[in-house]
């Protein structure tokens, strides 16, 4: 815990309202990028990649919060929040990437997309489960809800994340190793968050 103690302390000091522009100031240049054709043989491709690959990395950052936590004592939970945050902007611009400039809102094929192509819908799902997330990650949300709705309708960051991953695996087709990468870290991170709910049920279930 010697590096907990020693990285606690600045993390505390750390202001979170500029992590916000830092983190999406890159959406910017890749956008500034992909206008001058800057981006590769197709631009909107790799502009729709780039914003969806931070959207995993997010996800995955914001699932890592807690094992971080429990293994070195290293407590980023007042991040966690600009993480998911972040997560659901960039999986927004992926979305806006693809309806927009890739598919020219042309209703009709998006519809094709969504009927014959499975990891299209996985990406969709995975972003319909991150809406409830983003609209409720507020101090007023919390104290509407009350903690206990809160939670429940967080957990829905689990499912997301893991079909965001798939999403990832399913589109690239060809199995490189780093979709594949990204799936593992999910699967850990999901065996990990299974495994210490299943810890601290043992005793309830033992007492009854």
């Amino acid at each position: 815990m010697r590096l907990a103690e020693r990285v606690n302390p600045w993390l505390r000091r750390v202001p979170v309202a500029p992590l916000y522009w830092i983190a999406l100031f890159p959406a910017v240049i890749w956008f500034g990028l992909a206008l001058a054709n800057r981006l590769g043989a197709d631009p909107v491709r790799a502009l729709e990649h780039e914003y969806g690959l931070r959207a995993l990395q997010f996800l995955v950052a914001a699932l890592a919060v807690t094992p971080l936590r429990e293994l070195t004592g290293v407590s980023l939970l007042r991040f966690r929040r600009f993480l998911g945050l972040t997560a659901f902007s960039y999986a927004l611009l992926h979305l806006l990437v693809w309806l927009v400039l890739d598919r020219q809102l042309d209703w009709p094929r998006i519809a094709e997309d969504l009927a014959r192509r499975p990891y299209v819908v996985l990406g969709m799902a995975a972003f319909v489960m991150l809406v409830p997330l983003a609209a409720t990650s507020t101090d007023r949300a919390l104290r509407r809800l009350g903690p206990g709705r809160w939670r429940r309708v967080h957990r829905l960051a689990y499912p997301a994340t893991a079909l965001a991953a798939l999403h990832f695996v399913w589109l690239v087709k060809a199995w490189p190793p780093e979709p594949l990468l990204y799936a593992l870290a999910v699967a850990t991170l999901l065996a990990w968050r299974a495994a210490g709910v299943l810890r601290r049920r043992a005793p309830r279930i033992a007492a009854g």
